[in-house]
């Protein structure tokens, strides 16, 4: 069964929106996304039953929305968001998957879980409080990651007499911060989550704002899906031999297309090696296709008889990524103990995983005016820093400005396998900012 050139064109064109919340503690997250969810009407019954029985049990009249977020017993016990909440709602316009991230400075890491394949956030601000670390801190990720959109929801209004001149002075702050960062594009709203204020109908408390309500921003922000018009790559994750009566010289490289597309006849490079060969077959679901892209699973086979294996990195001929052993990237750190100058990790890439140490730590970025602290000699958590790494062997990655699929990598810890940091391959933040150089040392040995 062949796939046209039409159907390839339409499949890219989609209603679906990754978004993820993220805040300060207290400033009503959780409450915005139940919010969300009853007004547009995303709620089963019995899980608002539920909700108000839990919120009767904790004496509360009316129900605490912030319940429908906040699953984890120690979660609703404390009032706080500790892990990731997903939520799959959606509405006449749009689908949308919902990551819920905490506020506490000690659960940054699920930011940069929740936010690495958003294509929005929702960064929350208490409007009593304004612009606070923690605020600098999600904006800081938003950026680094590359969310290409970030709506500031300056929240709690009704506890500030819904005076325009405090939500004026904080939109202003955050935008010129964020701005500083690279971030494209942003959009403030101000709301009441608890009162239902400009998150799904308009506030009639605030007359003075003429813009959209939280969930009509996300029904119309434009979002591009198109990863078809990226670089195309496609990390090998298995090698199919069945080596049966039926299927005696099938010979076949299944993975998903981390980006891009592929047809049948094109030339392509396999990566770290750089031996070339030609696609003979692309199979999709049991069937034979001329094409495919991003993010579908296939298994590709080609006219050589390559040693392929897990890891390796199908590419273009022609626009295929350089290979290096030294990675400079911009990581967060996300576990309990440092990430030290010296110390020897395991680096993850697509599906490879690879030996390194890492090499230097030029630098570790301050929040408050964004300057680089140089030679911080090692990075605790929720740090954000610069890294150079040297791997045992040769990586093909992409800048992450590039693609997010192909420029990001984990630092894991060769010991008990916990995952140190989450890197981003190339330039930190969409603006040119400056960093301490690095010395080349000798002595590697590998």
């Amino acid at each position: 069964m062949s796939t046209s050139t039409e159907q390839f064109a339409d499949v890219s064109a989609t209603t679906l929106l990754r978004f993820a919340t993220a805040g300060s503690v207290d400033d009503g997250k959780s409450t915005l996304v139940g919010r969300l969810l009853h007004d547009s009407k995303s709620v089963l019954t019995d899980q608002l039953e539920a909700v108000e029985a839990a919120s009767l049990k904790r004496g509360q009249e009316a129900p605490d929305l912030a319940l429908l977020t906040d699953g984890l017993r120690a979660e609703r016990e404390q009032g706080i968001t500790i892990d990731v909440a997903y939520r799959y709602f959606a509405t006449a316009r749009r689908r949308f998957i919902l990551a819920d991230t905490p506020g506490h400075v000690q659960y940054t890491r699920n930011m940069v879980t929740g936010a690495s394949t958003a294509e929005l956030a929702v960064v929350l601000v208490d409007a009593r409080n304004g612009v606070v670390e923690q605020t600098r801190r999600h904006a800081a990720v938003a950026a680094l990651l590359r969310v290409p959109h970030v709506v500031l929801a300056v929240n709690k209004m009704d506890l500030v007499d819904y005076a325009e001149p405090v939500f004026a002075a904080i939109a202003e702050e955050f935008t010129t911060y964020a701005s500083e960062l690279g971030v494209p594009e942003i959009t403030a709203i101000p709301i009441s989550a608890l009162a239902g204020d400009n998150v799904v109908e308009p506030s009639a408390h605030m007359d003075w704002y003429g813009g959209p309500t939280v969930l009509e921003h996300l029904e119309t922000v434009p979002v591009s899906h198109d990863l078809t018009a990226c670089h195309a790559r496609f990390p090998v994750q298995y090698v199919i031999r069945p080596q049966t009566a039926e299927h005696p010289d099938y010979r076949g490289y299944a993975g998903q297309i981390a980006a891009g597309a592929f047809r049948v006849g094109e030339e392509i490079t396999v990566l770290p090696s750089g031996k070339t060969s030609t696609i003979t077959g692309i199979d999709a679901l049991g069937e034979s296709v001329d094409i495919a892209w991003a993010p579908q699973s296939v298994t590709i086979r080609l006219a050589d008889d390559i040693d392929i294996s897990r890891g390796d990195l199908l590419a273009p001929v022609g626009d295929a990524p350089a290979t290096s052993q030294d990675v400079e990237a911009t990581v967060c750190h996300v576990a309990d103990h440092p990430l030290a100058v010296g110390q020897r990790v395991l680096l993850k890439h697509t599906t490879r995983t690879v030996k390194a140490i890492v090499k230097e730590i030029p630098s570790r970025l301050t929040l408050d005016d964004l300057s680089q602290h140089p030679n911080p000699g090692q990075l605790v958590a929720n740090d954000i820093g610069r890294v150079v790494v040297r791997t045992a062997e040769p990586l093909a990655l992409d800048a992450y400005a590039d693609s997010r699929r192909t420029g990001s990598f984990l630092l894991i810890d060769p010991a008990d396998g916990t995952t140190l940091a989450a890197g981003m391959a190339g330039e930190s933040f969409a603006t040119t900012r400056t960093v301490t150089a690095v010395n080349e040392e000798e002595g590697w040995d590998f």
